[in-house]
């Protein structure tokens, strides 16, 4: 999984522990505290920053490995580096790599829920 490291896998495991107990990707990224934050008033919805609940320590290197995948995403031409490049140039950096840090821990979250390995052209067909 680009921008996952031993280091940051073994930090995922020991801070979610059973990927069971989340009904879905977006739950284990909440939990964490990767997925937007939301203000609503009057029916209308604002999505803010990234809501920083949860581990810190696991956010933080989710956040470094996204920067780092980032990085090397520019070289590759894999679906997933061609994704990232392409949001780094449609949105700010910052913007960018929160993203790819809520999409790492979803696809972490699959792998850990149907107990398989990392498929970089998963649902190509």
């Amino acid at each position: 999984l680009p921008g996952v490291g031993p280091l940051i896998a073994t930090a995922i495991i020991a801070s979610v522990g059973d990927a069971t107990q989340f009904k879905n990707g977006r739950q284990m990224s909440a939990s964490i505290g990767i997925t937007p934050a939301q203000h609503s008033s009057g029916g209308k919805l604002r999505l803010l920053g990234i809501s920083k609940r949860g581990d810190a320590y696991l956010r933080t290197l989710l956040i470094h490995g996204a920067r780092s995948a980032m990085r090397a995403a520019k070289h590759k031409t894999d679906r997933l580096s061609r994704w990232i490049t392409g949001l780094g140039e449609r949105r700010h950096a910052n913007v960018a790599v929160a993203a790819l840090a809520n999409k790492t821990i979803r696809i972490a979250w699959a792998m850990m829920q149907n107990q398989t390995e990392y498929q970089p052209d998963f649902g190509l067909g």
